[in-house]
């Protein structure tokens, strides 16, 4: 799945000269944390985040609602370009959702701008949107079950967990593999669209497989 189809299309942005309270105004009115920035003609300039907001804003604006005369025009005299991030990392729209989820991750942004060729601002794809779309691949937006499986890292032993499935009748949404420590086996996670999966966990069990519990397995995997 590529960025363009999960992205958010109508961004909303700000200009460079603004100043801060616009900026503010913007995200409690449309709810977002991040403000691309761009330039005349839409090109991405630069980025502010609503912790870019609150580092320039007075303590005592937050403690009382309230800020001296003095404060209130220091912040006025500020604009986005002051606090922005330059050249903020951003993603094509022909990149994958696995790509933009990699850069979220190893740059640790909540969001990434995304441009053309040319660095116009075509979209915006946060950790939202990425949810979003590992939920409608995943199929879990339907009710069902995930179960946790360990096999031998070798061929023929997924065709197997999924002919037990299919002879139980019961409709697979999807399926997700990830290595398991050092052991040579991985840990198979299938979602499936049935709430009373115990004759696949039983047939599973005759044949050698071991049942893992999803949750535990993730916790056991946080550094």
């Amino acid at each position: 799945m590529f960025v363009n189809k999960s992205m958010t299309g109508k961004v909303i942005s700000i200009a460079p000269d603004a100043d801060i309270f616009e900026a503010q105004d913007l995200m409690e009115k449309h709810k977002i944390r991040h403000l691309p920035v761009v330039d005349d003609e839409n090109r991405l300039i630069g980025i502010v985040t609503d912790r870019d907001i609150r580092s320039v804003m007075p303590s005592s604006l937050f403690k009382t609602l309230e800020c001296t005369l003095e404060e209130k025009n220091e912040i006025c005299d500020l604009r986005i370009r002051d606090i922005m991030t330059r050249d903020p990392l951003c993603i094509l729209p022909t990149y994958t959702i696995q790509d933009a989820m990699l850069l979220i991750q190893t740059e640790r942004v909540g969001a990434l701008p995304v441009v053309d060729d040319e660095g116009k601002l075509k979209g915006i794809i946060s950790i939202r949107d990425l949810l979003r779309a590992f939920i409608n691949v995943m199929g879990i937006g339907e009710p069902g079950t995930l179960l946790g499986i360990l096999v031998e890292e070798k061929i023929g032993e997924l065709k197997k967990i999924v002919d037990v499935i299919v002879e139980e009748n019961i409709s697979l949404g999807s399926v997700l593999s990830a290595k398991y420590g050092e052991t040579g086996k991985r840990a198979v996670f299938p979602y499936l669209f049935a709430m009373n999966v115990n004759p696949v966990k039983e047939k599973l069990t005759r044949l050698g497989f071991e049942l893992i519990d999803p949750m535990n397995w993730y916790i056991d995997q946080l550094p």
